[in-house]
């Protein structure tokens, strides 16, 4: 896919390095592939991304659009450690019907298929943005910004973050959501009966509650004040309904 970049993380250091770094436990890529994010120190979001551990390397799997913040964000916290970071030419394919040889299930979540790490895209023709409002997958750019906190952001339930793996930028933050306080605001679905587009605003008698996001269909992903959003609500000239 044209729109992803994969960048190797290699060197003695690699492992460490990681894990003191993203959100999930690096030790769980090895032969495989993992789902993390990189944060702020303040906990917020900086980069989503797919960790593949291979036999002298790893594979980092990111959004072009966040490939060069994240590399540089790398570079920053790489210090002394025996670490290099380089971008590869490998192509990332993605598809849900059978799977190439070499690919690694998605991990966040089995309707999303497979990802495939190679010299050229052998990806399938899915609707990913229906896919991904069917099953609440938030996408990089859209739902997935700077002011997002991956908790609100469905993380947990996409196998995005371990809580026991030990420390990492931004980790307190988000531990003291996770145990100390109710989620109050976040990603759901939600159906549009009329016209209503990415970026409208969401409100009811009058109160924000929120902001549409991915929309497919008379589906959509919406960020939303769960305490505001107990009844039928608008965005555009459409009437907006939490599904969940």
């Amino acid at each position: 896919m044209s729109d992803r970049v994969v960048l190797s993380v290699s060197g003695p250091d690699r492992v460490e390095f990681l894990q003191g770094l993203i959100t999930n436990d690096v030790n769980r890529a090895a032969g495989g592939v993992i789902y993390a994010a990189l944060l702020t120190p303040q906990g917020k979001f900086i980069a989503d991304f797919f960790v593949t551990g291979q036999d002298d390397r790893m594979l980092v799997d990111v959004a072009q659009s966040h490939a060069a913040t994240l590399a540089q964000r790398l570079m920053m916290y790489k210090l002394r450690a025996a670490v290099q970071i380089d971008q590869t030419d490998l192509v990332v394919s993605r598809g849900t019907g059978a799977p190439p040889s070499g690919a690694l299930a998605d991990p966040r979540h089995p309707a999303l298929g497979w990802r495939h790490y190679g010299d050229s895209d052998i990806s399938d023709a899915t609707d990913w943005d229906a896919l991904r409002v069917a099953h609440l997958i938030p996408e990089t750019g859209i739902e997935l910004t700077p002011d997002t906190y991956i908790l609100e952001a469905r993380f947990e339930a996409l196998h995005g973050v371990d809580f026991r793996k030990g420390c990492y930028v931004g980790q307190e933050l988000v531990a003291r959501m996770k145990h100390k306080t109710e989620l109050r605001k976040g990603l759901a679905r939600v159906s549009i009966d009329g016209i209503a587009a990415t970026g409208d605003a969401i409100t009811s008698e009058g109160k924000d509650v929120g902001l549409l996001h991915t929309v497919s269909g008379n589906q959509a992903i919406a960020y939303l004040r769960f305490d505001r959003a107990t009844g039928p609500m608008q965005a555009g000239s459409a009437t907006i309904t939490l599904t969940d």
